[in-house]
């Protein structure tokens, strides 16, 4: 089974020729498509070319300069019923300026195009041109990557991407194309494809699934939406209405000052108005008194008396001067000197047993 479902290597569909097709078509069919103002003269030098190269599929070639349109047709002698789709496929081309060399590779059998509309993928026109620009690249090398390996012709113009190439490359140009126009970049797409182009080669793995060899890639969102600082809070929704405020008089019942009399009242708010100064005079005179409050003193912690251990022998290092200055420069220490006298008299010893 295995066997049955991979195409061999090598292999293609037999062309269609006059044979498969010898009667020609029933009815006439015409396709028509505009162009813009900017490619008139082009399409002007490059007409005959056009139109010799759809005479061997036996398809007529029409250029109306005052409308802005193009038109192809079938005529008696057409017998392959899909040239004329692929004559309407050569002239969307032309109109969304692919050069005539690329265009004509749409009229052989195992090329196909595709034309994707970029336009109404993005709302603001600021970020469009910049994701745009991102699937160009710097200086076109993100697209050239792109053709490389899709094996694709594509064109970027406006707010169109016209792709020309095999079926399997133009599904992974439209995948890249529509991601970058949802803020994917397509440097991920393109390292995902290169490490597809290595597996392909493999017969081993064709069989099996690429998932545990192809990257995945974490979206991150680094623009966090700011939190305002007060954040109000719904209450919970009642059916009832909220209490009624109480009112001054209601207060006044509540509290008993509605009973008293007008003298009384003015008595009792002389009376509140007397604390509260009396309150504010205790305040400042607090705050005044800070100044002659004297600040804590510091705890003197004693040093510890040195040790006898510790002292400094002042007599040793006086005679250790004494000896010192008596010595000439240059001088050996006593202890060598000593040892050399030691030295020279076992010589003279020596010498005197040989000599007897």
């Amino acid at each position: 089974e295995s066997e049955l479902l991979t195409v061999p290597d090598g292999w293609k569909e037999p062309a269609f020729t006059r044979e498969d097709n010898p009667k020609g078509l029933l009815e006439e069919s015409s396709f028509a498509t505009l162009f813009p103002k900017y490619r008139e003269a082009y399409l002007r030098e490059c007409w005959p070319l056009v139109q010799k190269a759809l005479s061997e599929h036996y398809v007529n070639a029409t250029l109306d300069l005052i409308e802005g349109s193009m038109t192809v047709t079938t005529t008696k002698k057409t017998f392959d019923p899909y040239a004329v789709i692929r004559a309407r496929d050569l002239i969307k081309l032309l109109a969304r300026s692919v050069p005539f060399e690329q265009a004509v590779r749409i009229l052989q059998d195992d090329v196909a195009c595709d034309i994707i509309k970029i336009g109404s993928l993005v709302r603001k026109r600021d970020t469009f041109i910049k994701r745009r620009g991102r699937l160009l690249g710097p200086k076109g090398s993100t697209l050239k990557a792109l053709e490389l390996l899709t094996n694709c012709y594509i064109m970027v113009q406006g707010n169109t991407v016209s792709a020309l190439g095999p079926f399997s490359g133009l599904k992974e140009v439209r995948k890249v194309v529509l991601d970058t126009m949802k803020n994917i970049h397509p440097i991920y797409n393109i390292k995902t494809l290169m490490i597809k182009r290595e597996l392909s080669k493999d017969p081993e793995l064709r069989s099996q699934s690429w998932e545990r060899f192809l990257p995945k890639f974490k979206r991150k969102n680094l623009k966090k939406r700011k939190e305002p600082k007060k954040k109000n809070m719904k209450k919970e929704y009642t059916p009832f209405p909220p209490p009624q405020p109480e009112s001054q008089i209601d207060k006044e019942l509540a509290s008993g000052e509605y009973f008293l009399k007008e003298r009384q009242k003015k008595r009792k708010q002389v009376e509140e108005i007397k604390a509260k100064q009396a309150d504010a005079i205790k305040k400042r005179q607090e705050e005044r008194n800070k100044a002659f409050i004297p600040p804590k003193e510091k705890t003197v912690v004693k040093t510890k008396k040195a040790s006898t251990e510790n002292k400094i022998d002042i007599e040793a290092i006086k005679e250790k001067v004494k000896n010192a200055k008596k010595k000439k420069l240059g001088a050996l220490p006593v202890e060598e000197v000593k040892l050399k006298v030691a030295a020279d008299e076992k010589k003279k010893k020596k010498k005197k047993k040989f000599t007897t």
